[in-house]
């Protein structure tokens, strides 16, 4: 691997970066993007039962926004409640961009990572076809290894950027489409509040998180 790196140039260097980056990343997002800990199945159910036993008071509502991002956007909407339903969901609105925002954290460096990833493997070709030339020019077709070492760093570094890029660009689809999930499912928690606050539906043993 060590050979294979060296004969690829100096141009390896950032493409294990890149690659390096890609899997950081990926980790982190898989880890923060999970469905249990941005939308908890229960929470709206238990928001519910503390508002039915006037329990919500300052300590939890505070425990609420910092439980999740759900809670966040729930927290927000309870603490507008009593400014009628515009100004509810209008906060509502506000902390789900701020959410968004965070769940949409670092795909962009992965996105971007995907696209200059082939760019840098074929910067790599490029600069090996060229000592390639060079040497011939220079030495004729008589020196097989320098026109070899030419071409290996040709393809070395090409392959090397296709091997992050598409992983990356894997990676990159799979969390924006998490994050497009996720964001249905909190819009749908939040109307689900909103309505209940305003009288409009009465939440179902179901969506209170009973039995």
């Amino acid at each position: 691997m060590y050979e294979i790196v060296v004969a690829g140039g100096w141009l390896m260097a950032p493409i294990l970066l890149c690659s390096i980056v890609v899997i950081a990343i990926s980790v982190e997002r898989y880890w923060t993007l999970r469905r249990d800990k941005v939308v908890p199945p229960t929470l709206l159910g238990q928001v519910w039962q503390w508002l039915k036993h006037y329990e919500l008071d300052k300590e939890k509502l505070n425990e609420l926004r910092l439980s999740s991002p759900l809670g966040t956007i729930l927290a927000a909407g309870i603490s507008n409640s009593g400014h009628g339903r515009e100004i509810m969901k209008d906060s509502i609105e506000e902390a789900a961009s701020q959410v968004v925002h965070e769940l949409e954290r670092n795909l962009a460096p992965l996105g971007t990572i995907a696209s200059i990833a082939p760019l840098l493997g074929l910067l790599g070709t490029v600069l090996g076809m060229i000592k390639v030339f060079t040497a011939i020019m220079v030495e004729g077709t008589g020196n097989a290894g320098v026109l070899a070492g030419g071409i290996s760093e040709a393809l070395i570094t090409t392959a090397a950027g296709l091997t992050v890029a598409i992983p990356a660009m894997i990676f990159h689809r799979y969390f924006e489409r998490s994050v497009d999930s996720l964001v249905v499912e909190m819009e749908e928690q939040a109307v689900k509040l909103v309505d209940a606050f305003h009288g409009e539906r009465v939440l179902k043993p179901g969506e209170r998180g009973e039995s």
